[in-house]
């Protein structure tokens, strides 16, 4: 199996399966972060462009499996056309929080949603769009800021690729299409979105960022106009 993205989140995926006695034939991280693999003895491969690399893909793959974890690389068609079997794990519930996870966290909030989570659901040619495999789900209470929903989002994460991982590998699990109402969509606009909306009461949950303020700059910037 073959992982492409980047950060903790990737690693301890790619340890637990490591563990569980998977062959991991290539994980794939952004270009310069070769190193992050610290002493595993896995193939790495750095690049800028995964979608270039397809064929690297394809000649490394031994079951035809991959995994999108942490991964801020849309796939495209020279990798969805490989015949491979590819599952992305969404920090958000889907369809309603598609798109950038610190988008979504920030509007779920500024949306009065109750739930939050995290989606373990295939790629396809649209962007979070594919069919749903499971859903690991957590209430959103008055008193959780930024920082709590993204630390629960990247637990569920994780807990949705150690639950379904030996499914998946047997063909054990059925994707079911996603529903086409309560659909919702966070990219670059939402974010920029955000500063028309420091007047809402709770703008300052929706912007606490607390540990997070390094990773997502665009947002700690929008708190600042506060």
């Amino acid at each position: 199996m073959i992982f492409i993205g980047s950060g903790s989140l990737l690693w301890r995926a790619v340890d637990f399966a490591t563990a569980a006695g998977h062959s991991v034939d290539l994980v794939v991280v952004p270009a310069g972060q070769q190193a992050s693999a610290g002493a595993r003895q896995v193939p790495v491969l750095a690049t800028a462009d995964v979608n270039a690399a397809a064929d690297e893909l394809a000649s490394a793959c031994t079951d035809g499996i991959v995994f999108s974890i942490n991964n801020a690389t849309i796939l495209r068609e020279p990798v969805l056309d490989k015949n491979f079997r590819v599952y992305n794990i969404h920090n958000g519930l889907l369809p309603r929080h598609r798109g950038l996870p610190e988008a979504a966290i920030a509007h779920a909030i500024l949306n009065g949603d109750n739930a939050y989570g995290a989606t373990l659901h295939e790629i396809d040619a649209g962007v979070d769009t594919g069919a749903v495999l499971d859903v690991e789900q957590f209430p959103i209470t008055e008193a959780d800021g930024f920082q709590d929903i993204m630390l629960q989002g990247l637990r569920a994460c994780t807990v949705l690729f150690e639950r379904n991982l030996e499914a998946i590998v047997a063909h054990r699990i059925t994707p079911i299409p996603q529903p086409t109402e309560n659909s919702g969509y966070y990219g670059r606009k939402a974010l920029d979105s955000l500063r028309d909306l420091t007047d809402h009461p709770d703008f300052p949950r929706a912007t606490d960022l607390g540990i997070f303020s390094a990773f997502y700059p665009e947002l700690a910037a929008a708190s600042r106009t506060a």
